[in-house]
């Protein structure tokens, strides 16, 4: 914080972005518990019936009722807490700081999100989880993510910095990374939901081949690795960059956080692919790439925000 931010202020500052890393936490943990519903086979387990459960408030459990029952308890959570931080920012506007840095409008972007995530989510029982409206369920859900982690950063980083952080040619490498990575969310989600994850045999070639041959469900999967090949250098790369642009720490270590998940995430798929698509590691691959787009947000947060400084070790 800067001199300027009273010690009232700070102390609200620091509330907010705690909430909101808080919500920020328990809204990824929610997305892979959603993977762990997809992986079980328990889409279904209330049937297609919501805001109920198979016609009841509180339904006789079986394995599968018991995962989807837990999921839709652990979104209530999650929905509880983004009001939190909607009441929160909005009791606070007045203040200078909290204003200035536009809290309460990220705040209700992200309650407007999980109204719509939850209409989505609805839907999709309703269809019976059409994989249309599934992937669309996740895109959301990752979106959401971001807004919370955005809205944290804001709430900590110095009002005073100069608009504009890093050089834009630093920025431009953290958004590619960034919006590579949801793309890769997203695409992974097709993968998984349209049958295209063993059409791949092998690694890191696809059926033995560079060039992938087989339909559009093969090329699909392809894509998706080819992709995630490409944010390998690009990581590598920012990192080098930061080094010789003499980044603040943050942002470089942000960036190698982000290198790390890239390389942690290849040899999660590795081992998915080679060992036949065990439920475990798909697991795992879900959580590692949601707290890969996690890191890359964070990264290009930081990259946007604080500028050039060869003192800075910490938050000003």
């Amino acid at each position: 914080m800067t001199e300027k931010t009273d010690p009232a202020t700070r102390k609200t500052l620091s509330r907010f972005a705690k909430l909101a890393f808080i919500t920020a936490f328990f809204t990824y943990c929610l997305i892979v518990f959603g993977g762990v519903v997809r992986i079980t086979g328990s889409g279904m387990g209330c049937g297609d019936d919501w805001p109920l459960c198979n016609g009841k408030l509180i339904p006789p459990m079986d394995f599968m009722t018991m995962i989807e029952y837990g999921h839709r308890l652990a979104a209530l959570f999650v929905s509880v807490l983004i009001f939190v931080v909607v009441y929160y920012a909005y009791k606070h506007r007045v203040t200078g700081a909290v204003r200035d840095r536009r809290l309460l409008p990220y705040s209700i972007v992200a309650a407007v999100m999980l109204v719509i995530q939850v209409m989505v989510g609805a839907i999709t029982v309703w269809l019976e989880l059409p994989t249309g409206s599934v992937v669309l369920h996740l895109a959301l859900a990752s979106l959401l993510l971001a807004v919370l982690i955005i809205a944290g950063l804001r709430a900590v980083l110095d009002a005073e910095a100069p608009a504009g952080g890093m050089k834009a040619s630093y920025q431009r490498w953290a958004h590619i990374a960034a919006g590579l990575g949801f793309l890769l969310l997203v695409l992974g989600a097709l993968v998984a939901n349209t049958g295209a994850g063993p059409l791949c045999q092998g690694f890191p070639l696809c059926n033995g081949r560079w060039i992938a041959e087989g339909g559009g469900l093969v090329h699909l999967h392809w894509t998706h690795r080819i992709l995630a090949y490409a944010m390998i250098p690009i990581s590598v790369a920012a990192v080098i960059i930061g080094i010789r642009e003499k980044a603040p720490i943050v942002v470089s270590r942000a960036a190698v956080v982000a290198l790390g998940l890239v390389v942690g995430q290849m040899w999660v798929a590795a081992l998915m692919v080679l060992l036949d698509l065990p439920p475990m590691i798909r697991g795992l691959h879900l959580a590692v790439g949601v707290a890969l787009w996690a890191s890359l947000v964070v990264w290009a947060s930081l990259a946007r925000r604080l500028p050039y400084d060869p003192d800075a070790d910490e938050f000003a």
